[in-house]
């Protein structure tokens, strides 16, 4: 393959809420560019961009996939991205890798959560955008009332380059507001709105130049050369954002979409430094977009292959790469030795000799390098902080169904969370139990699918169970002589101890005050031994006991039968019977919650929180949203993902991280203690 460079290389992220017509777009624009001989169709499960088979069968995308298409000398690569909301790291991973996105939205649903959450990635990112109005020949299919809803919702710089001709069924073609090309297939209406959109259009983009704004304000004609060269420079700035249409199946539009593509839309050159810190001084680096520079570059995905084992994604910043060489990897500072390099056309690798600054390529079977790691050489150790990371907002518990399982689940869940970075995997100490935690239900389900069909390990899944704690509320004294005799030596401890309340979060803490030797110095740490192991196992519920203080202060031994496991069991049974006395309590983990909803969720979910026993800490607006911060215990957020969902129309979201913990209110605790039992009972049968 030719190799293409910052000036040749156009880098589009499609991105859009899921089911509005992305994938079917970049299967478009690759059989349009005579990429491919046929053209793919999601709904007949032959997309080049869906091609994992659970994607297929969903018939949704659930992975960022790379593809490309030439048209003349120019390469444009596509990223397409997932819509739905429980793989938003697979966009936000995706985005630093591209220079320009293309928002698709499809006609008769028109802007749609998913719509505005992306949008908000986009603002986030600074990165020019244009709108692609998509499904022009389905019934309901308005385009003007969706531009005046992008509009509306996105502002004025939204403004149409390209009119349908044709309505529906009847949809056949674009006219061009700049060329005036398809005009003729306008009707008079259409004609009149056509050439208010194509001065507000002009006007928009003559701002981008001070001698074009002049010759435009004093009503001088414009040439297409000059419309051509501001546009470039305020589509770059997002001071315009292009609309185009089209329909994706019959390929309408989309010829004109690429040829926007090739001469407007911004190479990675129009880019000409990008920010990274100096590995070594931690100093603010520029780096220079071109060929002729030391090589940078960053892996910003990584995809396990069933036959070339893991590849890893990357964007080259500067300089090129070359295949069987080697690289630094400046995130963990080692070197990396590779083979082959290759561009990904689905899941296709095609082998190419060298990787060109701009450009995305791909490697295989790198042994230290994962999504995120800034790549350069030994003297140009430069980091890139391109990392989206996001809290998982739901959690399941797995349990291997067979000991084969049991063998296979570790080496799977690691290569699914090095694919997908969404995924956390965890083991409580606690509980002892498995946590696979996701963004939401269905990455959940579809990792649990994966696990079963790409790594053939049959899990069970379960609500995870909640770290509860035991602890006290008042000081006792306790006492217990452990004194057994059965023929041959005995068994004897006796000890006296004190219990009292820590502060919430110090644990334990241990005082020896024996005076006297009433007990000898070897048994001193056997009785800490045995409060130890009574406090893991707990008194009223099972759950650890913690924050208290144990002080010895007296006991006696025997000189024949006193031992190391009689003082164990003295000290342990002495602190379960003062527990009793010193008002136990159980605990919970109480989380920091912050949810961002639309200001007309506000009432439902304040309500909702504190249905939950949460307690709201303020309120804050972000953008066009509202953030509620809440303390919520964690017992009450197990299923919130999908409530939330459900209250806000797919509209919320949320994260949430361990505040504290605190004590239960009474009528929980019997509720608790009562499950425990019942648990103990089962196990016992």
């Amino acid at each position: 393959m030719e190799k293409y460079s910052e000036s040749t290389v156009r880098n589009v992220a499609l991105v859009s809420h899921s089911g509005a017509g992305k994938t079917s777009l970049a299967d478009s624009m690759l059989f349009n560019c005579q990429q491919v001989s046929r053209q793919g169709r999601v709904d007949e499960g032959n997309s080049i961009s869906d091609f994992d088979p659970i994607e297929i069968n969903h018939k949704i995308s659930i992975n960022a996939s790379i593809l490309h298409c030439i048209s003349g000398k120019t390469k444009i690569n596509i990223i397409d991205t997932p819509g739905y909301a429980d793989f938003i790291m697979e966009l936000r991973n995706s985005v630093p890798a591209a220079d320009v996105a293309i928002v698709v939205i499809g006609a008769p649903d028109g802007i749609e959560v998913g719509t505005q959450r992306v949008w908000g990635i986009l603002d986030e990112a600074k990165l020019p955008r244009a709108i692609f109005v998509s499904k022009l020949d389905k019934e309901n299919a308005d385009f003007y009332s969706t531009v005046d809803a992008i509009r509306k919702e996105f502002g004025d710089q939204c403004t149409p380059l390209f009119l349908p001709i044709g309505k529906e069924a009847n949809f056949k073609g674009v006219a061009n507001l700049l060329t005036k090309t398809g005009w003729d297939g306008l009707t008079d209406d259409e004609k009149v709105k056509a050439e208010k959109f194509r001065e507000t259009f002009i006007e928009i983009v003559a701002v981008a130049d001070d001698a074009i704004v002049e010759k435009y304000l004093n009503a001088e004609e414009l040439t297409q050369e000059e419309i051509c060269r501001v546009f470039k420079l305020a589509f770059r700035d997002t001071a315009v954002i292009p609309i185009f249409c089209g329909n994706s199946i019959d390929g309408i539009g989309v010829k004109e979409l690429i040829e926007k593509i090739v001469n407007y839309f911004p190479a990675p050159s129009a880019v000409e430094k990008i920010e990274g810190v100096d590995s070594q001084t931690k100093e603010k680096k520029e780096v220079v977009t071109k060929s002729d520079q030391p090589f940078t570059g960053y892996v910003f995905k990584t995809i396990s292959d069933p036959y070339v084992g893991q590849l890893s994604v990357f964007r080259v910043v500067s300089g090129s790469l070359s295949s069987n060489t080697e690289f630094f990897n400046v995130t963990t500072g080692t070197s990396e030795r590779y083979g082959q390099l290759y561009v990904l056309q689905g899941k296709e690798q095609i082998p190419v000799d060298i990787v060109a600054a701009g450009d995305i390529g791909a490697v295989a079977k790198l042994k230290n390098t994962h999504t995120g790691d800034s790549m350069g050489g030994a003297k140009n150790k430069v980091l890139f902080n391109l990392s989206r990371q996001m809290e998982p907002s739901i959690s399941y518990s797995l349990k291997p169904k067979t000991r084969q399982d049991e063998e296979k689940i570790s080496q799977a869940l690691s290569k699914m969370t090095t694919e997908d970075q969404g995924i956390r995997v965890t083991r409580d100490p606690q509980t002892k139990e498995l946590i696979l935690s996701g963004m939401g239900d269905m990455h959940l389900e579809i990792a649990i699918e994966r696990l079963k069909s790409r790594y053939h390990v049959e899990v069970a899944v379960g609500t995870p169970k909640v770290a509860y704690k035991e602890t006290i509320k008042k000081t006792v004294k306790a006492h217990h002589k452990y004194k057994k005799q059965s023929g041959g030596r005995g068994q004897y401890g006796d000890v006296w101890i004190e219990i009292s309340p820590l502060p919430r979060g110090e644990n334990f803490e241990f005082v020896d005050k024996i005076v006297g030797g009433s007990v000898p110095k070897q048994y001193i740490p056997s009785v800490e031994k045995g409060v130890r192991k009574k406090m893991v196992e707990g008194i009223i519920a099972g759950y650890p006991l913690v924050d208290i203080k144990v002080t010895l202060y007296d006991g006696s031994y025997h000189n024949v039968d006193s031992s190391d496991m009689a003082f164990q069991i003295a000290a342990g049974m002495a602190l379960k019977e003062g527990i009793l006395e010193a008002n136990p309590v159980l605990i919970e983990p109480v989380m920091h919650v912050e949810v961002v909803i639309g200001p007309e969720y506000m009432g439902a979910i304040n309500g909702d929180l504190s249905s939950r026993r949460g307690r709201v800490q303020g309120m804050e607006q972000v953008g066009k949203y509202e953030m509620i911060k809440a303390q919520v215990p964690l017992s009450e957020m197990l299923r919130y993902a999908t409530d939330l969902r459900s209250m806000t129309q797919g509209r919320g979201s949320y994260s949430m991280s361990f505040s504290h913990y605190e004590e239960v209110p009474s009528k929980q605790t019997e509720k608790i203690i009562s499950q425990s039992k019942m648990v103990e009972k089962e196990e016992v049968h």
